[in-house]
């Protein structure tokens, strides 16, 4: 979908679809758009449609590098961020579709961690590290793995909202925002959906004022 380039858009592109470019960011002057589209951007770097695990996790490392809270060890996140969903390679992204219980689920991702940690990578010094973060993400209990499950939300609401700029306002993906943005907790993170809503909104209000012009 050609757009106009805007800092409340997704970027655009332009050439051939084996080297497609995205022009010149030029700033707004409002630092959450600004900040917004780069979230945007890291979606180019997105290789499946829909976007893999990976893809996912990607994103949310680069958030993490994003904040500015000094409080929070931005390294260990970023760290915590590639590893969170890595027992969904064995047993894939089980979704509440899927009729599997919430025990269920951590039952058979913490048994895939195990075979991974053990079975696959030897139980190591390198194992143990991923296991110890893929357990202090699913605990929940420090600042560190609470803000990254609040990237988890975010990521997940970013990208249903391109899907809905990609789908040209054909389809409404409220659900994915619904069960994302009022969760999160995190000030920052509060602040960047607050931003990602309000994008959405125009974005919305856009398609209802041309659909109706064109009816």
């Amino acid at each position: 979908m050609d757009e106009t380039l805007t800092s409340s858009s997704s970027p655009p592109v332009s050439g051939p679809a084996s080297k497609r470019i995205v022009p010149p960011y030029t700033p707004s002057g409002d630092e959450g758009k600004d900040r917004l589209y780069f979230f945007h951007l890291l979606e180019r770097l997105k290789i499946a449609s829909p976007e893999s695990i990976s893809d996912h996790m990607h994103r949310m490392a680069v958030l993490a590098l994003c904040s500015s809270d000094k409080s929070l060890d931005v390294g260990k996140c970023v760290l915590l961020a590639v590893v969170h969903d890595l027992a969904e390679a064995q047993v894939g992204d089980i979704a509440p579709s899927d009729g599997i219980s919430k025990q269920e689920k951590r039952r058979l991702e913490a048994a895939a961690m195990d075979n991974i940690v053990n079975d696959m990578l030897g139980g190591g010094v390198a194992a143990q590290r991923i296991r110890a973060l893929w357990d202090e993400y699913e605990a929940q209990e420090t600042a560190e793995a609470r803000f990254v499950k609040d990237l988890d939300l975010l990521e997940m609401a970013l990208q249903a909202t391109e899907y809905e700029k990609a789908y040209q306002g054909k389809k409404q993906l409220d659900p994915f925002l619904e069960s994302s943005i009022p969760r999160l907790r995190h000030p920052e993170v509060q602040s960047w959906g607050s931003d990602l809503t309000a994008e959405r909104n125009e974005f919305w209000t856009r398609e209802t004022t041309n659909n109706s012009e064109s009816t």
